[in-house]
């Protein structure tokens, strides 16, 4: 039993130095393996200075979001967000990025709006009260994908150990905590339907106003074009099931 032992020690010491701790780091008991980190395409390399500021580009110069958004804000938000845009093969990785990247030009008008437009709603629900609003403040729009409702700022400041909802203006104030709000709302509202195709995202994000309101037809078709754009541009198939 002790030279077993010794000779399992041995092998992962061995696949270690081969292949280093992305396969065999904690977590193993035994096997080739011994991490479960997810592989994809690298995040930094594919949200490129090139594409970021492609679209940023497209901004009027007076805009707020345009000196507030920048690729380094969300490469420093992605930190705490290590699974994103790593779904297993480098094509799902690049859709997932290209939709992301889709639903935040179409909200912010191509990075120019750091919060909603219209802030006539207070986007409080008093139905969850586990989420109380705080006097004063209002929840509507803010961030790249705009997040939304005090219940969302309540468990994505929870999730990144900020007050959020005694301080929502955080989101359109610190680009990093803008990028990391809409993030946090993408991988635990949007990342679990993104295999079933786009347009289960758009329900995901803004589907009671756009799927299935003839009025709003245009604006989720807005978004499946930035969506297949960006696909386009990095090289892989958007994939049937668009639309909402």
């Amino acid at each position: 039993m002790e030279s077993l032992t010794m000779g399992k020690k041995l092998l992962k010491s061995v696949l270690v130095g081969l292949v280093g701790n992305d396969y065999c780091g904690t977590g193993c008991k035994e096997g080739p393996c011994f991490s479960k980190s997810p592989t994809g395409a690298s995040v930094a390399s594919i949200v490129s200075p090139q594409f970021f500021n492609g679209i940023i580009n497209q901004a009027p110069a007076d805009c707020a979001g345009k000196k507030f958004y920048t690729r380094q804000a969300f490469l420093t938000a992605l930190d705490s967000f290590p699974d994103f845009g790593k779904l297993g093969s480098g094509v799902e990785s690049k859709r997932e990025i290209a939709a992301f990247f889709a639903h935040a030009t179409h909200e912010t008008e191509f990075f120019c709006h750091t919060e909603e437009q219209d802030k006539s709603d207070s986007h409080c629900d008093t139905t969850k009260p586990e989420f109380p609003c705080a006097p004063g403040k209002s929840y509507y729009g803010r961030g790249p994908l705009q997040l939304s409702w005090n219940y969302n700022y309540g468990k994505a400041g929870k999730a990144l150990t900020l007050d959020l909802l005694k301080n929502p203006e955080m989101v359109a104030n610190d680009p990093v905590v803008s990028f990391k709000g809409s993030l946090w709302y993408w991988m635990a509202a949007v990342r679990p339907v993104i295999g079933r195709g786009f347009g289960e995202t758009i329900k995901a994000i803004n589907g009671r106003v756009e799927c299935g309101v003839p009025a709003a037809k245009d604006r989720a078709q807005h978004r499946i074009q930035f969506y297949t754009d960006y696909c386009k541009r990095f090289g892989v198939d958007p994939e049937p099931n668009l639309s909402c």
